[in-house]
This record gives structure tokens, sequence and C-alpha cells, in this order.
């Protein structure tokens, strides 16, 4: 396609404020620059993160509002100096679209450590203008933030571009990725079930640690746990001490954290991937015996979101979603908001957002 010289009219879906209610909405994107990618999304995840910046309930939120992260598409306009993609290619952008690229986070291929980095919407570049997300007919993002799109993955499975990533990163870097170890997963919804997959894949054991014992089918025998703890049952716990060589914590709502570092053994590695709004109390002494970490994490640079997908589409694992229409998304966020979702929502959005 011929690159156009005007901003492109884009459309999607913007909250107005705090009410966080989602509405047809026009706006432009920006001019397809030389190292640019322009796509027609094709389908958009639905993050929990979504909710608590439509209510602006970190305080940030910038209105008009269009969500989105976890974007799929397939390239339908390339910048004139681009390398990396060709028209038709399928591609997808995460959380950030932006860096300073000259920090030692981003030499390192850490750009989601960035201090100066630019979120996929909520955000704004340099120039002031706020950056939209994938809930929109099409995007335009610089092709370091693109990453190539596996043929032979589903464009469904778009919430491995922020699940998936948040839980490959503390796998692979805090070393619990080698087979023979066993592993603890902490809470079995959208990060939880994403982890049961991606440590099986790598081999390890895997036990799923939950307060209710009715989610102990789902994570054996449809998701391949291995066994499943109970962590209000005292007797569960305490069979089970210094058992586990790492657990990813997918929590983010207060809960205790002595109960789980009893669970490693020595050197293990708790990785925290929840938020929960208020302080977690941490005792120290239980870290010393067994010099024992607590450590948490945040998505994955481009080259790990790269390295990711391959692995996800090499290992066929793809996120459990439900797959639902624009028009849907209001009452979809309902349903988040309740937990009410096995295990991610995600928008059609190629073929049912519709312009009014």
């Amino acid at each position: 396609m011929e690159k156009s010289h005007e901003n492109v009219k884009a459309f999607g879906w913007a909250a107005r404020d705090t009410s966080g209610v989602l509405s047809p909405f026009n706006f432009s994107r920006r001019v397809t620059g030389e190292k640019d990618v322009q796509f027609k999304v094709m389908y958009c995840g639905i993050c929990h993160t979504d909710l608590h910046q439509l209510k602006n309930e970190w305080s940030n939120s910038i209105y008009p509002m269009v969500p989105g992260h976890e974007v799929v598409g397939v390239v339908t306009e390339i910048g004139t100096k681009l390398e990396k993609f060709k028209i038709g290619d399928k591609v997808g952008v995460g959380g950030l679209v932006e860096s300073c690229r000259k920090c030692e986070n981003c030499d390192n291929d850490l750009e989601n450590h960035c201090r100066d980095q630019i979120m996929t919407y909520n955000g704004a570049y340099t120039d002031g203008t706020t950056t939209y997300g994938g809930y929109s007919d099409i995007m335009v993002t610089n092709e370091h933030y693109v990453v190539h799109w596996p043929e032979n993955l589903p464009m469904e499975a778009a919430p491995l571009l922020c699940a998936g990533i948040t839980i490959y990163s503390p796998l692979k870097y805090f070393g619990l990725d080698k087979p023979g170890m066993h592993i603890g997963v902490v809470g079995l919804g959208g990060l939880g079930h994403m982890a049961v997959k991606f440590a099986k894949a790598f081999g390890t054991k895997v036990t799923v640690i939950s307060t209710s014992l009715s989610k102990k089918d789902e994570a054996i025998k449809h998701l391949g746990a291995d066994s499943f703890l109970v962590s209000r049952d005292p007797d569960q716990m305490q069979g089970a001490v210094g058992s586990l060589d790492g657990i990813i914590d997918t929590v983010s709502v207060i809960h205790p954290l002595l109960p789980l570092i009893n669970l490693l053994k020595t050197h293990g590695k708790l990785a925290m991937l929840g938020a929960p709004e208020k302080p977690l109390e941490l005792r120290v002494f239980p870290l010393l015996l067994g010099r024992k970490l607590v450590a948490g994490s945040f998505i994955g640079g481009m080259k790990e979101t790269q390295e990711m997908v391959d692995f996800a589409a090499k290992h066929s694992i793809t996120p459990d979603v439900e797959v639902v229409p624009m028009d849907y998304v209001n009452t979809t966020l309902e349903h988040l908001l309740k937990s009410n979702v096995k295990y991610r929502f995600v928008l059609d959005i190629g073929n049912t957002l519709n312009k009014n």
C-alpha cells in the first residue's frame, strides 16, 4: 500500500471518564513513519489492567482512553526504511510502544524497565500525543516494539503478549525452567493457568497452590498440574514444607507470604507477579534460613517477548480464552470484575468492530 502523508483515521471504543464505560470513538493515528508498521487489528485481549486504568484506580488515567495491550493483527502498510516486516505478516504488540533506546536497560533488551518507556495505551509520546491501544481497528507502531506472530499460533492467543511474557520472563530469569525442578503456582487465573502451561513445557513438576479445593480437578485434569495444595489447610502446607525450587505468585490481593516461603527449598525463589493494593508482610528471618529470595517481575523486553511467542508456537501453548464481539465489551468487563471468566477474554476486533 502506498504510504499516506495524512494522519490515519482510526476507529475504536473508548472510555471518557472514571465510569470506565466504553463507547464508539473516532480518532487519528500518526502517519506511518520510516520505521513504522501499520496493521489491521484482528484480536485484542482484555487484561485486568484495563479495568484499573479505565476506572482511574491507579490515579494516572488519560481520557478519552482506548485500552488494549495484547494486540494481534495483519500488516497493511510499512515504512520506507522498515527491515523486519512486510505487508501481510501477522504481528503482535504488547505493553510497550516506545522506550529511550539509549539507557543501560534498553541496551540489554530490557525495554520493559526503561524509565522512559511509553505504554501502548494511557501513555504519551514525546510530542504529547496520547497513545491508544488495541480496542481499535488499526495501529501504527515502531517496528522495534512489534513481534512476528508465528503462523501456527492462533491469533486469538493474543493474551500471550501480556500474560504469557509476564510468566515466561521470571521462569527463565530466575532459572525455574530446568527439567525436573518442582515449581509452585499460586492462583489459577489468567496468569496462573499460563504459569502451569509454560512450567510444564519446560519439563518441570508443577504444584498449584490455591485457597479453594474447587479448582483441583481443573488444575490437574485440564491444565496438567502434577499436584494441588490448599493453602488454608495447615496439614497440607506443613507436608509440603521445603519441597519447591520456586514459586510463581500471581495473586493481586493481600495474602500471607510466610507459608509460601516455608514451601521453598534452600535457595528457593518466590517471584511476585501480582500487585496488591496494600503492602504485604514480609518476615526476614525465614529468608535467612535457606538463603531464599523474594523478587518481582514485570512483563519482558522485546527480544524475550519474541522468544516467548516462538516457544509458545513450538510447544502449542495457548491461553484458554473466551472470544467476544466488540459491542459486548462493557458486559465482558463486568464479568471480568467478578472473575467470571476462564481464563481470559479476547475481543474479536477484525470481525465485529463496525463503524457507527
